[in-house]
C-alpha cells in the first residue's frame, strides 16, 4: 500500500492551533507505523476522507444527518484500501450528496481530525484519523439523501453551531470566516 503521498501531504499541513497540530502529529505517526492504515480491517483505527463543502461565496457549509450516529457531519468514509485520500473525500461527497460537479479548493489538507468511533455492532470502538479536503460546490444543485443519511442542509457558517458544536466541525468552520 503506497503511503508515501499522504505522508507528504501530512508533513506539508500546518495545523492552525495545538490540539490538530497533536491530531497532525499521531495521525502522521499512525501511517507511518500501519502499512495497512487505510483498510478499515485494521480495527485499532483506519484513515478516512472526509469534504468540506462550501458555496462559492463562503457562507454556507454542506451538512449531513448521519443516520448511524444520528448527529451532523460533513460527508466523508472510509478508504478501504485507497491510498488516494482526495478522490475518497470527493467519491464520499458524491454518493452522501447527490452532487456532480465539485472545485477542488486545494489538494492539500484543509484539516486534520483524530476521533473515536464508538463500539457498534461487533465492531470494537476503534480510531478515525480524518483527512478533510475543501471543496465547493453550487447550492442550486439538486442534494439526493442516501441511506447513509436522514438530511442534507446548507447551513450557514454563522448557524453551524446548532448543528454541531464539537470543535473539530467549529475549527473547519473558524477556517473559512
Amino acid at each position: 500500500m503506497h503511503r508515501k503521498k499522504i505522508i507528504e501531504l501530512l508533513e506539508n499541513y500546518q495545523p492552525t492551533d495545538s490540539n490538530e497540530l497533536a491530531m497532525r502529529n499521531e495521525t502522521l505517526d499512525f501511517v507511518k507505523k500501519n502499512e495497512d492504515c487505510f483498510k478499515r480491517e485494521l480495527l485499532v483505527g483506519h484513515v478516512t476522507g472526509s469534504a468540506w463543502i462550501v458555496d462559492a461565496e463562503r457562507k454556507n457549509v454542506l451538512m449531513m444527518h448521519h443516520r448511524k450516529l444520528n448527529q451532523w457531519f460533513q460527508p466523508g468514509g472510509h478508504c478501504d484500501g485507497e491510498s488516494d485520500v482526495l478522490s475518497i473525500a470527493l467519491k464520499e461527497a458524491n454518493e452522501e450528496t447527490g452532487l456532480q460537479n465539485f472545485k477542488i479548493v486545494s489538494e492539500e489538507i484543509f484539516d486534520v481530525d483524530v476521533h473515536l468511533i464508538p463500539e457498534r455492532k461487533g465492531i470494537p470502538a476503534h480510531y478515525h484519523y480524518d483527512i478533510r479536503f475543501l471543496l465547493e460546490a453550487d447550492k442550486r444543485e439538486t442534494l439526493v439523501v442516501t441511506e447513509e443519511s436522514n438530511d442534507l442542509a446548507w447551513v450557514s457558517l454563522e448557524k453551524i453551531a446548532e448543528y454541531n458544536n464539537s470543535e473539530s466541525i467549529l475549527r473547519m468552520a473558524r477556517k473559512i470566516s
